[in-house]
């Protein structure tokens, strides 16, 4: 299956994901019965990346004009992170949970594809946007978002995802010692995938802000910090969040976005304008071109 994936992607943009993993029990009863059966029925994370852009080129192609997922299937990728050893009074030495956690990301299309829709209707002129999305279709889809809105599977979106580049302020989140995984294929990258601890991406993310804050307040990176921290916050505490760079990653890669954020951040709380416009200049040689990609014909 890996050797598919990203296959059907030629000529596609470049997307990346953040993603937030959820221990089971940070969902509802009927959900978890829904996580766990989807993972079964799907099996290997290649699998769930083919089915879900093969799903999307599909409904491109759709008869009768409606470029929306319908609900009525979900798909969820899972993870499994390593169990903390820890031995409990009177343990023989046994770890309680040898085999690791079992983490869940749902994908949630219904909502998403609401959301990007809406970022859509923002970025262009009213008579293209009723052109590429007609209002007919918008409203059927805004039943659909109302009707999970009205359980209690809404309330956290778990996936964010951006096209032609990653936004540094991702990076802020990860440091150059996180678990690392490349996957590849036929002589290049498919994607690279980097994993940290919740708790550990949102300290990061609030020293961000606070430095940020002071040394730099009119920065755009500090509305988008801002609104990361305050998303990570609304996850279980035990969860993971993953960088998933795509295929951009065969351009980028080995990659030291995560450490130029990171000192770029210092230099600026130190007063350090040389040191932070050097991390900057990094930065841009390695991303602009990449988001130049998206005006090339």
């Amino acid at each position: 299956m890996a050797g598919n994936l990203y296959g059907g992607q030629a000529g596609l943009p470049f997307s990346s994901s953040l993603r937030v993993y959820e221990p089971l029990a940070a969902f509802p009863p009927d959900q978890q019965r829904q996580l766990v059966a989807g993972g079964r029925k799907i099996g290997s994370r290649a699998a769930v990346e083919n089915a879900e852009l093969q799903a999307s080129l599909g409904r491109i192609t759709r008869e009768g004009g409606d470029p929306f997922p319908t609900g009525r299937t979900d798909l969820v990728r899972m993870t499994r992170v390593p169990a903390a050893r820890h031995l409990a009074p009177g343990n023989s030495g046994k770890d309680e949970d040898d085999g690791g956690r079992i983490l869940y990301c749902p994908s949630q299309l219904v909502i998403r594809a609401g959301l990007a829709a809406n970022a859509l209707m923002d970025g262009i002129h009213s008579p293209l946007a009723d052109l590429l999305i007609p209002v007919s279709q918008r409203d059927k889809h805004q039943l659909r978002i109302d009707r999970i809105n009205a359980g209690e599977d809404a309330k956290r979106v778990h996936t964010r995802a951006s096209t032609w580049g990653i936004p540094f302020s991702w990076f802020s989140l990860f440091s150059e010692g996180d678990r690392k995984d490349v996957i590849e294929a036929g002589g290049r990258i498919l994607t690279v995938r980097v994993w940290t601890p919740l708790t550990e991406a949102l300290d990061r993310a609030r020293f961000a802000v606070a430095h940020l804050a002071l040394a730099a307040p009119d920065l755009d990176m500090l509305d988008d910090l801002t609104q990361l921290t305050e998303w990570l916050e609304l996850f279980h505490t035990r969860s993971f969040v993953e960088l998933d760079y795509g295929a951009v990653a065969d351009k980028v890669y080995p990659d030291e976005s995560p450490m130029d954020v990171r000192l770029g951040i210092e230099c600026l709380a130190e007063g350090d304008m040389t040191g932070a416009a050097a991390a900057y200049r990094r930065l841009a040689s390695r991303w602009i071109p990449i988001r130049q990609l998206a005006r090339a014909s």
